[in-house]
């Protein structure tokens, strides 16, 4: 069987632009010793049915002394969320105990280590603004990001 090379380009570019999108629903973010996320802002295509997002902490202290995690809730009610969560302690992941309001997290992670979590994005609306924010007492205050669906 003969394939003409114009359609074996478009069949390569077909499957390429597969991979593209697959890759557009995987994020990978980092928090630091700073107490800063590697981004500000996450923007994922409205035809992801599900994320997966890597969070790393690229630092090197401890959980205990500079955990981060990763938390996405409604804009209007992450301030909250992450109030209610400041006493919760360790073994909670300085998450309240109704996790109702939250959409997705990972667990917290120290220096050198990593952690994946998928979710699901198709009962999310692409009208409504997300947050994402580190869930350590008082980290949320500047390790926050917008989170967009397009």
């Amino acid at each position: 069987m003969r394939i003409h090379k114009p359609l074996l380009a478009l069949f390569a570019l077909g499957l390429a632009a597969g991979q593209v999108l697959a890759n557009d629903c995987e994020v990978e973010i980092a928090g630091d010793d700073m107490m800063k996320f590697s981004k500000t802002e996450i923007t994922v295509p409205s035809s992801c049915e599900e994320v997966k997002l890597t969070l790393t902490h690229s630092g090197k202290l401890p959980v205990n002394a500079m955990g981060h995690n990763w938390v996405l809730a409604e804009t209007a009610n992450w301030r909250e969320i992450a109030q209610s969560g400041q006493t919760a302690g360790l073994e909670k992941e300085y998450l309240p105990d109704d996790k109702g309001a939250i959409i997705a997290y990972t667990e917290l992670v120290g220096g050198g280590e990593s952690t994946t979590i998928t979710f699901d994005l198709s009962d999310l609306d692409k009208s409504t603004e997300y947050t994402y924010f580190c869930s350590f007492p008082g980290h949320w205050v500047q390790m926050n990001g917008k989170f967009i669906i397009e």
